[in-house]
């Protein structure tokens, strides 16, 4: 881009020497000539230039909303697969306390029944 920049300012120097020097008006209109190619051709550079930063700044901006997109459903998924973690623990729990209440009670029924079998056998025994 810069070496554009002086190309053009070169022949826009030599173009006005020319044109002062009294020079030949051909080499002069060649020179204007060149300058404004040259001139045009750093415009089209330039342009170029910015629809390409353009560009990428559009696909890094999908490309960050689409991640962000992603992020989310991620985070929706480990919210979900930690909640169904929780309810079958609850569940679990809550048999193991039936369970556990279950044999409670038919170990105190065992030690109720042996308990009046034993005082029983007490009335029951000689004296």
């Amino acid at each position: 881009m810069k070496s554009r920049t002086l190309i053009t300012l070169v022949a826009l120097s030599v173009a006005a020497t020319l044109a002062a020097c009294g020079q030949d008006n051909k080499a002069a209109d060649a020179a204007k000539k060149a300058a404004a190619e040259a001139a045009d051709k750093a415009k089209e550079a330039a342009t170029k230039a910015a629809e390409a930063a353009k560009d990428a700044a559009k696909e890094t901006a999908d490309a960050t909303k689409e991640a962000a997109a992603k992020a989310a459903d991620a985070t929706k998924d480990a919210a979900a697969k930690a909640a169904d973690a929780t309810k079958d623990a609850a569940a679990k729990v809550g048999e193991a306390t039936k369970e556990a209440a279950a044999k409670t009670g038919d170990a105190a029924k065992d030690a109720s029944d042996k308990a009046v079998q034993a005082a029983k056998d007490a009335a029951a025994a000689p004296k």
